[in-house]
């Protein structure tokens, strides 16, 4: 279980909830509808959360729970972003359900969802505008980087040899880069120091890292019930994450590995995918790249005490303990 539910948090999510109703909202019910799906349906809202934490650490008192404060429009900007990408995401991977309720593009209809998840980026891109000039060169920057992600795993997809440091980049850039974005936009607005602004942006990236990998080791080792989907979704799709890139290095199981990769069509197949992965180490060596994420991470934090910077760290700890209880659950790691 991640520690998402700091005890400051509640009144600024509701500001947060507030601004992006608001943001959703237009003259035609119908786009508003379908703006507000994913919206209405929740979420962890770990990106605003990551936001609040870096603005309360450096201004608590000037920080209120308004959806017009410029720290809640930050949040919310960043947010419209990450749930854009979801229904973009939806339509790529022709996904049928999302957050426990239909997917934007099942009800909608793929032409609808994309067209919303654009109207949401502008949105963003708006709020990002009225916050300054910095702010929106830095969400610009990010959609980009965003952009670079995505197409270096699509462009990766099915190569058996896939490097692992255009795996890093793939995450770095689809996932990390707007979670950095997160904590750096309010330092930017509470007008923190060069070096200050360095400090959360890296400690929100490292946050997204270790959420992609817990992700992507969850993939494989996570039953349906608790994925909510059928798992090694990844395998089936040629998306060869690092605990497989690790495992296909092993000579004693890369022959056998390839050749059920290469059948990831048949359930059977990708079931005896998973094993030879597990077998090879690949599971436990994707949560020793976790572990010293986790320490530089903590690391970088430790030159910024302060309560709301203690509750990232504890996020940090909680994805790689519930990543490591998830494989040992499985007979994996420790």
């Amino acid at each position: 279980m991640l520690p998402l539910s700091p005890p400051w948090a509640a009144p600024f999510l509701a500001a947060i909830e507030a601004g992006l109703r608001e943001a959703a909202a237009t003259d035609d019910p119908a786009i508003t509808e379908a703006a507000l799906h994913l919206i209405q349906a929740g979420g962890k809202r770990l990106r605003p959360l990551i936001s609040l934490a870096a603005a309360r650490s450096l201004a608590a008192d000037h920080v209120v729970p308004d959806p017009h404060d410029p720290v809640i429009q930050g949040a919310v900007a960043v947010e419209l972003v990450h749930l854009a990408s979801l229904y973009h995401d939806d339509v790529m991977d022709e996904a049928t359900e999302r957050r426990g309720v239909a997917s934007v593009n099942a009800r909608f209809g793929n032409l609808i969802a994309v067209v919303t998840g654009d109207f949401l980026l502008a949105r963003a891109a708006g709020i990002a505008a009225r916050l300054g000039q910095n702010v929106a060169s830095v969400l610009a920057d990010t959609l980009a980087a965003m952009c670079e992600g995505q197409v270096l795993e699509v462009s990766d997809a099915h190569h058996l040899d896939r490097d692992p440091q255009r795996y890093l980049a793939a995450i770095h850039g689809k996932t990390a880069s707007l979670m950095g974005t997160a904590a750096h936009i309010p330092a930017i607005i509470c007008q923190a120091s060069p070096s200050r602004q360095a400090v959360l942006r890296e400690a929100g990236t490292d946050i997204g890292l270790l959420f992609q990998l817990r992700d992507d080791l969850l993939d494989l080792v996570a039953t349906r019930e608790q994925l909510g989907k059928e798992p090694a979704q990844d395998l089936l799709e040629g998306i060869y994450t690092l605990p497989v890139i690790s495992a296909l290095t092993n000579p004693s199981v890369r022959a056998r590995l390839i050749e059920h990769l290469q059948a990831a069509s048949d359930p059977a197949h990708r079931a005896e995918a998973v094993a030879l992965v597990r077998e090879a180490g690949g599971i436990e060596a994707t949560l020793d790249h976790m572990r010293r994420l986790l320490a530089r991470l903590e690391a970088n934090l430790a030159t910024s005490p302060g309560e709301s910077l203690a509750w990232l760290g504890s996020l940090g700890k909680g994805i790689v303990a519930s990543a490591e209880a998830a494989c040992t659950f499985t007979g994996v790691g420790h």
